[in-house]
Parts: structure tokens; sequence; C-alpha cells
């Protein structure tokens, strides 16, 4: 089954060669989201596959992949166009909080992505990281110490974009902001996963109407609607 899914993957890459913006959802799924969080981030995710699905470019540019961390760090949800994904995932909470782990399939599989890219001739814009969390880590210190490294250095490089956001209290936003050089991480204000997802789904439109290697400026008004500032 997998080596179908890379196979129609890369089909894809051939019959639409439009450039694209692979956005990578990793996504804190751990025992503590259980109940109103989870609900509440699944209702968020489920609304930006509308909003990009509706989006005459970005439903062709956007990529999606889902990385979850409860038990165990896993793709839900791998490199594909929106038409490609026609199930929005249902995440369940569970598990403890290994966010190295995480983040470093995470860039795994953007890494994989761009070289998907770079085979087949398809132009793309700066990879996005979407790390949430509502804790703090608690896998191995060595790979939550890779993940930091590796991440701090795409973004310096200017190969990745990171957005860190805290969810609720106990998030640990100084961990958090070990992963952004660029930007302080975010804590999101109450459980505003459907306004996050909102502002990201037009911050991917704006970009999937840009050139590829253009500076896009984010949307800052639109932060204050789910973020506390």
């Amino acid at each position: 089954m997998a080596n179908v899914d890379l196979l129609i993957r890369l089909e894809d890459l051939v019959t639409n060669p439009t450039p694209r913006v692979p956005i990578c959802l990793c996504l804190d799924t751990s025992g503590s989201m259980e109940g109103e969080p989870i609900e509440e981030l699944n209702e968020g995710v489920r609304l930006f596959y509308e909003a990009i699905r509706e989006d005459e470019t970005a439903m062709y540019s956007a990529e999606i992949s889902i990385v979850t961390f409860g038990d165990i760090p896993q793709v839900i949800v791998d490199f594909a166009n929106i038409d490609r994904q026609p199930d929005v995932p249902k995440l369940e909470a569970g598990g403890l909080t290994p966010m190295g782990e995480a983040v470093n399939l995470a860039l795994d599989c953007l890494e994989k992505r761009k070289q998907e890219y770079k085979d087949k001739g398809v132009d793309y814009y700066q990879p996005w990281l979407v790390l949430m969390t509502d804790g703090a880590p608690n896998g191995s210190r060595r790979e939550l110490e890779r993940a930091i490294t590796r991440t701090v250095e795409l973004v310096e490089s200017k190969k990745l974009t990171v957005f860190p956001i805290g969810i609720g209290p106990q998030a640990d936003m100084n961990v958090l902001a070990q992963f952004s050089p660029a930007r302080s991480p975010l804590r999101l204000q109450g459980l505003k996963f459907r306004e996050f997802f909102a502002w990201l789904s037009q911050s991917v439109s704006r970009t999937s109407q840009s050139t590829p290697g253009e500076t896009v400026e984010l949307d800052v008004q639109g932060i204050k609607g789910w973020a506390q500032l």
C-alpha cells in the first residue's frame, strides 16, 4: 500500500507541476489533550482542509502532512495534494509527549518530499512546520536536542518557516522558543484552533499566489484573533 501511495504522489508531481507549498502539522495528541482540546483540534484541522479545498490557487499548491505525537510519533497523513486527501483524519488523544522524535520525523518527511520535488523538476516554496503542544516533552533528550538543532539550522538557512504554538497554561514555551530563532512562540487563546487554522489557510493562500523565493509578509493583525499577545 505504501508503494502505491508513493507512486500516486509522484504521478501527481508530473500531472500537476504547480509550485508547491509543503505544510507539516506536527500535533501533540498526548493524553492531556483528551476531551474538548482534541475535539477542537479536530474541528480546526477539518476547517483548514475545507478552506484549502475551496481556494482555487491553494488547492493545487498546498500539500499537507500530519505527524502526531502521543504514545509514538507517527505520520497520519503523508504529503499530497488536497484532492488526493478526500478524508480528513480524526485525531485521538493518548500517551505521552515525545516531541523531539516527532519533529525529527516531520523534518525527515519534509526533506524527502523536497527531494521528490527536485527529482520531478517541480518548484516549491519554503516549507512550513507547525508545532503545537500543550505540555513539556518527555521523550529522549538526545532526540529533542537533535530536533532543535536541525530546525534552527533550516530556519537560519531560510529553508524552513516554523510556527511553534503552545496550547494552554502547561505548554513549555521555553522549549518551543528553542525551535524558533526567528520569532517567539505564541500561546493559543483558550482553544481557538479554528481561528488559528483559518489564519493559517489564509497565509497559505497568500503564499501560493506569490513567486517561489519571494518574501511573503505574515498577517500580524490576524494573529491577534487567536494568539495571546
